[in-house]
């Protein structure tokens, strides 16, 4: 028996409790308040997105490979003196223009000059010799021994006087063809020895263009074949003919090294940089298509085309990289449609239809 006096107080508590209870219990759950809104209804499979598709036709295409080359002269000569000695004369113009044989340098050599004189002088005087025996031996006067002897003297002595004759040549030191002479390396005076490089000569006439070109290209470079380039400074192109290549491969970087002749070297100068851009395999009937329309695969690569409204996907083998199209060289036909869009929504054998064909 709860006594009456208790009863308000007994009355407030069982109140405070029951709305604590309300207060934790949520708002709406899941039973009640439904499944979220914007959640998917069913299990449907679904369908392929909007696929576009492209018809494959036959067009020009021309390989254009660029190479970075380098400008040599035709001929170009480091210039060293034969003999050793004392520079006495110098006619090094520097940056102009020698004939082939022009004198050059000279290196002292009256010491040479002398030796020849005085072997000239005893090979006058063997020739009398030689002639006075040849007299008496026609009378029996001498022996044919003697005779022998005077004649090998003086066969000796004309060999000494030739060999002195190009020791002297030797001092002089000329140009090997017509060329521009380079900056001179020494003055009137110097010592100088083979090893001394004195100047370069370069012929003023034409250019070479060496540059190289992957492993891959080596087969479709021919002799006569034309090319353009372009030097550091310079928008205008200019052309050369390809005119040998090194016949083997470079076993380091894997490039054929080829030599063209500048057709016109006018503004040119040797050593100049210069971007190649050589063309090759000119194919009229090529087969490219979008880049993206190829599907790669780990060891080969597909596209995917339409058969009787259905997806096929075919293997095919690429060829040619050109700005966003690929050169399909196998496993296409002229003609075909394929997807080049929404691919990734398309499984084999799937229906297909296309939203744009191009």
């Amino acid at each position: 028996m709860i006594p009456l006096r208790s009863l308000p107080l007994l009355i407030l508590v069982v109140g405070i409790f029951t709305a604590c209870q309300n207060e934790k219990k949520p708002e709406g759950t899941p039973a009640a308040a439904g499944a979220p809104a914007g959640a998917p209804k069913g299990g449907g499979s679904g369908g392929a997105g909007p696929v576009e598709g492209m018809i494959v036709k036959p067009s020009a295409l021309n390989e254009i490979v660029t190479a970075s080359g380098t400008l040599t002269p035709e001929e170009e000569t480091e210039l060293h003196p034969e003999a050793s000695g004392r520079v006495v004369s110098l006619n090094l113009p520097e940056g102009r223009l020698v004939k082939k044989g022009q004198m050059l340098l000279k290196i002292f050599d009256e010491d040479l000059k002398t030796q020849m004189r005085k072997t000239e002088t005893q090979l006058k005087q063997a020739e009398i010799t030689e002639q006075r025996l040849n007299e008496l031996l026609k009378v029996k006067g001498v022996s044919q021994q003697e005779y022998d002897l005077a004649v090998l003297q003086t066969q000796t002595l004309r060999s000494e006087l030739d060999l002195q004759r190009i020791n002297l040549a030797k001092t002089e030191l000329r140009a090997p063809y017509d060329g521009i002479i380079g900056l001179r390396r020494i003055s009137v005076g110097a010592y100088v020895n083979p090893t001394t490089a004195v100047t370069t000569i370069r012929s003023a006439s034409a250019l070479k263009l060496d540059f190289s070109v992957p492993e891959k290209y080596s087969q479709q470079i021919r002799i006569g074949q034309r090319l353009t380039f372009q030097v550091e400074g310079s928008k205008s192109a200019h052309q050369a003919t390809v005119q040998a290549t090194e016949q083997s491969i470079s076993a380091d970087t894997r490039n054929l090294m080829v030599r063209a002749q500048v057709n016109d070297s006018k503004g040119l100068l040797p050593g100049s940089f210069a971007e190649v851009n050589l063309t090759l395999g000119n194919r009229p009937q090529a087969l490219m298509v979008p880049s993206q329309a190829i599907i790669p695969q780990a060891r080969d690569k597909k596209i995917i085309v339409n058969r009787g409204g259905k997806a096929q996907f075919l293997t095919v083998k690429t060829g040619i990289r050109q700005s966003g199209m690929v050169e399909i060289i196998e496993g296409l036909n002229a003609g075909d449609t394929i997807a080049t869009t929404g691919i990734l929504f398309l499984r084999p054998d799937m229906p297909i239809s296309f939203s744009k064909i191009d």
